[in-house]
């Protein structure tokens, strides 16, 4: 008998399915999966293979995916980093991409084709990708690929950020979207993920994945009193980020931005108009 599993986070379809899920799932085939990594600067990730579906998630340079089938220009893949299933250009991802050294720091940076600022650039990568560096040329990092990126915007792949709500404010106004996971746009959960991530910190991709697993909970009554920077409040289907005991920080559909506004007006517009009352608040640490 089939288990009821999560679609986001199971590589199972009626005509094909991961190895590991025989006994457990339905399909017509199992397959084991081949690992590759994204070599795009980031990549879609689609609930279904064409580039009109719905986006899931994105994922970023450097990322490692478990591929289970590719057809017609489209992989679809697990990601290894939060378990997420879904559609992928198979041109952004590479066999035998070399493991990655580096992590880009900044909020987004150019890959130039030599070392220097004045030459148009090939890329930008945002923060959160990673890359493989193979040496040094005056003020940048050589990559892998021949590419070059600034120096300064670059750190080890096991340099972590000190405080995941500061990484969090660096985003301030970037523009919402839905499944976003770059500077270019991210959503709610996006924001928080990436976050945490360049703190070093582990977590799913969903709001309320976040809610199930993170932290622990805190107590809150009415007056919201009590609770403190870095605390993660959650409504049915959204998430945001305490900079402060009074100050929420999210990516809002209200803006289409990364927005900071008072936690009480937030919750009285959000109750009134969207996701209803506050499910949760959880404390990380």
């Amino acid at each position: 008998m089939s288990l009821i599993l999560d679609r986001r986070l199971t590589p199972a379809r009626p005509d094909l399915a991961a190895s590991r899920l025989r006994g457990q799932v339905e399909a017509r085939a199992f397959v084991d999966p081949e690992p590759m990594r994204v070599v795009a600067a980031s990549a879609p990730v689609r609930r279904e293979p064409r580039p009109d579906a719905p986006l899931d998630t994105e994922a970023l340079s450097g990322e490692l995916v478990d591929v289970y089938e590719s057809h017609e220009g489209w992989a679809w893949v697990q990601l290894a980093s939060d378990g997420y299933v879904g559609y992928v250009p198979d041109d952004a991802l590479r066999l035998d991409a070399p493991v990655p050294t580096h992590c880009v720091s900044a909020l987004r940076t150019f890959i130039y084709p030599g070392a220097s600022m004045k030459l148009p650039p090939l890329e930008a990568l945002s923060l959160g990708a990673s890359v493989t560096v193979t040496g040094e040329a005056g003020d940048f990092l050589v990559l892998a690929d021949g590419g070059h990126v600034f120096a300064a915007h670059l750190s080890a792949a096991d340099a972590y950020e000190p405080d995941f709500v500061a990484v969090a404010e660096r985003f301030l106004h970037v523009p919402y979207l839905w499944g976003g996971k770059t500077s270019l746009g991210l959503d709610c959960s996006g924001l928080t993920q990436l976050s945490l991530a360049a703190a070093g910190v582990g977590s799913p991709r969903d709001s309320d994945m976040l809610e199930a697993s993170l932290g622990t909970p805190v107590a809150f009554d009415d007056s919201l009193a009590g609770l403190k920077r870095g605390d993660l409040v959650f409504w049915k289907g959204h998430v945001g980020i305490l900079t402060d005991p009074e100050t929420l920080l999210h990516a809002t559909a209200y803006t289409m931005t990364v927005y900071s506004e008072p936690l009480r007006t937030a919750r009285d517009r959000i109750q009134a108009k969207s996701f209803g009352a506050i499910t949760g608040v959880r404390r990380l640490g």
